[in-house]
């Protein structure tokens, strides 16, 4: 028994790390004195805990697929590489929030503490394999989310921001729980695997009845993910966060819920029965009104927050449609856009943040004319805009392309029709700050303090990957089809 559970924790390192790094940062901060703005120490300490969890997550995904403490949780390729995702994006909202003014000094390392500790908490969430743990997963994101929305206590925007947050994701874990309760009550367990074996063997009545609880229960991963109807908190929240919270949370609860959506899709709707038509039905549903209303509703907007935001949200909706193939193929495509998300969404709100730094707004009209005073940062800017559009050969028409086919293959021909239509929306928002830095005069003069020469150089080597992948993309490709789900 002791070796079996010293064996379960050889594959558990990565999260054990992060939660050493996450108690040994707090036992660092408590060596400054209040007064103490240079606390280099614990950004060298969060980089190097990062980067030992990365490695230590690259030499799980070399080790054989397994269930490990009692079958709670799920060590396999798929949720492996999210977490790779994850780490990798948990490692850009470090640095950026470094260099951000949004962030008040005396609290930078209280973000650093608490994204580690959402990071932990999207980790579980990638590997849940019973509803329990499931639920610790989402709880640990969102707990810890509420107090990070409202770091900027002066602001009332960001007070509104954690308020809004707290108060939808406490009556979206509810209702998920009042599913979940459900479901256990009906079958009898809590473990997926012997959930799914039961569901498989009930009656097409029975099926009917539990349907309503997986309904349910999904409200609560659709609220991290944003989906619609269950994205309203997510704008408000985006735009009053500080812009290093705004791109973690872009990045990290967000791939986490999608990972958790994976799971669940493929262990209880692969087999055929009424369950897998209603619950494909839902998601084919809920992933068009998705894209749909976060396109449209991104067009109006003066915020590039709030417009990333809403971007998010129909980025959110074409993952999800991905699922509905209930395939590989279609887990492969999720992977594949996961990856070429993290580096879009890094890039993008990096320059919005240095942005947004040096002149108290992010409005659209504050990027006129950057063409002309920072032409290398206007070209990756531009560069991340066509590719969240979709246009090739960047990343983002690759990622868009697989999940096409995905669909395709799987004749759904009008969700496919539906995504190719929202990419040709969403060129109107996003093609409007390519048109803006380039073919309109600039607002001033000014220096940009951000664009230095060493954010600028990370700037770059961040958009690198958005075009080798659009390029070269067999490589990944290759990655993210070897990130299969283990089912026990």
């Amino acid at each position: 028994m002791y070796l079996n559970y010293l064996a379960n924790i050889s594959r558990y390192i990565p999260e054990l790390l992060l939660v050493v790094l996450m108690v040994g940062i707090i036992i660092l901060e408590t060596t400054y004195k209040e007064d103490d703005k240079n606390k280099k120490y614990v950004f060298i300490t969060a980089f190097i805990g990062l980067v030992a969890t990365f490695v230590s997550l690259m030499i799980n995904l070399s080790g054989k697929s397994e269930s490990i403490f009692s079958g709670s949780m799920i060590i396999d390729p798929f949720s492996t590489v999210m977490k790779m995702v994850m780490v990798l994006g948990a490692l850009g909202c470090f640095y950026l929030s470094t260099i951000s003014s949004e962030i008040y000094e005396s609290l930078k390392t209280e973000f650093i503490i608490m994204a580690t500790g959402i990071l932990i908490g999207g980790m579980i969430l990638a590997s849940a394999n019973n509803m329990l743990m499931m639920y610790i997963g989402i709880e640990t994101l969102s707990i810890i989310s509420y107090v990070m929305a409202s770091l900027k206590k002066n602001d009332e925007r960001s007070s509104e921001a954690g308020l809004k947050y707290a108060l939808y994701g406490g009556v979206s874990s509810g209702i998920m729980l009042f599913g979940m309760s459900h479901i256990f009550g009906a079958i009898g367990t809590i473990q997926f695997s012997g959930m799914a074996a039961i569901v498989s063997k009930l009656s097409h009545n029975q099926l009917l009845v539990l349907l309503p609880s997986f309904v349910l229960f999904f409200v609560g991963i659709g609220y991290k993910v944003a989906a619609v109807p269950f994205h309203m908190w997510s704008p408000d929240v985006y735009e009053g966060s500080p812009t290093p919270v705004t791109t973690f949370f872009a990045i990290v609860p967000k791939l986490a819920g999608i990972s958790a959506l994976v799971r669940v899709t493929m262990i209880f709707f692969s087999f055929q029965s009424p369950l897998r038509v209603g619950w494909v039905g839902l998601m084919m549903a809920i992933a068009a009104l998705t894209m749909t209303v976060g396109n449209v509703t991104a067009i109006g907007q003066k915020s590039v927050k709030r417009m990333l935001a809403y971007s998010s949200i129909s980025h959110a909706g074409i993952m999800i449609a991905a699922l509905t193939t209930v395939n590989q193929i279609g887990i492969s495509a999720v992977v594949f856009y996961g990856i070429t998300y993290l580096f879009m969404t890094l890039v993008a709100f990096y320059i919005t943040s240095i942005v947004q730094d040096n002149y108290g707004n992010d409005h659209f009209e504050r990027f006129q004319g950057l063409a002309y005073r920072y032409p290398f940062m206007a070209i990756m800017m531009a560069i991340v805009m066509f590719s969240l559009t979709g246009l090739p050969p960047l990343a983002g028409f690759v990622a868009k392309f697989n999940i096409i086919s995905a669909l395709v293959e799987s004749r759904y021909y009008t969700l496919a029709m539906v995504l190719v239509l929202n990419s040709v929306v969403s060129a109107y928002y996003y093609l409007k700050i390519v048109r803006l830095m380039t073919l309109k005069n600039q607002e001033s003069d000014e220096e940009i303090e951000g664009f230095g020469f060493l954010n600028q150089l990370i700037i770059v080597s961040m958009t690198v990957p958005v075009i080798v992948l659009g390029i070269f993309w067999n490589g990944i490709m290759a990655v993210a089809s070897g990130a299969k789900i283990f089912i026990q």
